[in-house]
């Protein structure tokens, strides 16, 4: 049985009076669209959601004793033990002690504090550089000027 004949959605599948060879690239080209489509799906979709699950278990694996977290739930505490699948956090001022999965863990707000310091700490660095940078241009430009006036003179 001829398998491109059959996948030839626009001519007659399995008609036995034609050559097979008139129609056959339609269906060839239908499973290449379709790869094609799979592919781009797989790019936009499904691997952009595989990264964000990775960063999101490495974040409930680094949980630290002392980082604050929030829940998925919402709730914002302190970590004061850490076990295997668990975590025992404090929360309020009456530090009351709740015991959650390290799944639940929503974001490590300490995490992400240390990270937008280094953020604006390296800002702040570039700005200082640049503003060295400019004042060196400047010195230099001054001392090629008092050249140029000497040799006028």
């Amino acid at each position: 049985m001829n398998y491109f004949a059959l996948m030839n959605f626009g001519g007659a599948a399995g008609s036995s009076g034609s050559s097979g060879t008139a129609g056959n690239g339609g269906g060839f080209g239908m499973i290449i669209m379709l790869v094609a489509m799979f592919a781009i799906m797989y790019f936009m979709m499904i691997r952009p959601q595989k990264k964000k699950q990775k960063e999101e278990q490495a974040m409930r694996d680094n949980v630290q004793i002392g980082d604050e977290i929030t829940t998925i739930g919402g709730i914002v505490g302190r970590v004061v033990t850490v076990k295997d699948d668990s975590l025992i956090i404090e929360t309020g001022a009456d530090r009351n002690k709740m015991k959650v999965m390290r799944w639940a863990v929503g974001t490590n707000n300490t995490a992400n504090e240390k990270i937008e310091a280094e953020r604006a700490a390296a800002k702040e660095a570039a700005e200082a550089e640049k503003l060295a940078r400019m004042e060196e241009s400047k010195q230099k430009s001054e001392a090629k000027r008092k050249k140029s006036k000497k040799r006028d003179d």
